[in-house]
């Protein structure tokens, strides 16, 4: 099975419809997929609910799918700096469902290994508890959290063999790996494709058992979300 797609346009090609849900990698603004992102706005595809760390920055990532209008829900543990975020929901145009990080994690984690619900300490007692079931485990409250699954999980990783195995490198090591695995629909882009056998084995990240398509990215531009530097101490 060849799961090497020409473009970023041709890995989406039947996979994207309205009302979906999207998992999308990345970390701020590490691990994007930078890639995949622009021709899902291309597409037109409305109503979207993406499961998402944060939805990108101004002018980068998600954040072009909420100035299309075409995101109505997130799911995110990070608003930000994201102002035109911070609109659509403050004007009731966007749904937010907002989760403790580590929980977002758990559960998309939860989702790709078929576990329905867990118990976390986080956010008991909060409003994040709200309408949750709640117990009690020895002595301590815990709510309830469910898993998080999707039609579609787009990823970006660094290097790919054509059996879809991936490798991420560093800091885009986030979300990615687990929400490959919670994907009805897997698309990984990659910013390089290596021949069968050249992937050290115990380097693999995620097992391309996960993966369905995989496609050379196009875009790599690794911006730097807050560039804070300061000046270099004299010796």
């Amino acid at each position: 099975m060849n799961k090497v797609y020409d473009t970023p346009a041709t890995a989406l090609d039947g996979l994207l419809f309205d009302g979906m849900t999207i998992m999308s990698g990345g970390f701020g603004l590490s691990g994007n997929p930078e890639s995949l992102i622009p021709e899902i706005r291309e597409s037109g595809v409305r109503d979207l609910t993406v499961v998402s760390n944060n939805a990108g920055a101004d002018g980068f990532g998600l954040w072009m799918l909420l100035e299309s209008r075409q995101i109505a829900k997130m799911v995110s543990s990070y608003v930000g700096d994201n102002k035109l975020f911070e609109q659509q929901y403050l004007s009731g145009e966007l749904q937010l469902e907002l989760t403790p990080q580590g929980t977002l994690a758990e559960r998309i984690r939860a989702g790709g290994a078929g576990i329905p619900a867990f118990y976390t300490k986080t956010g008991a007692g909060t409003v994040v508890a709200k309408d949750k079931p709640v117990e009690v485990f020895d002595g301590e409250e815990y709510i309830r959290e469910t898993w998080l699954r999707a039609d579609l999980a787009i990823v970006k990783a660094w290097r790919a063999d054509p059996s879809g195995n991936l490798m991420f490198r560093k800091t885009a090591r986030n979300f990615n790996p687990v929400m490959a695995t919670a994907g009805k629909v897997t698309v990984a882009e990659v910013e390089e494709i290596v021949a069968p056998g050249d992937l050290d084995a115990d380097c693999i990240h995620t097992p391309g058992i996960y993966v369905d398509r995989i496609v050379r990215s196009t875009i790599n531009e690794k911006r730097i979300e807050k560039l804070t530097t300061r000046a270099r101490e004299h010796e």
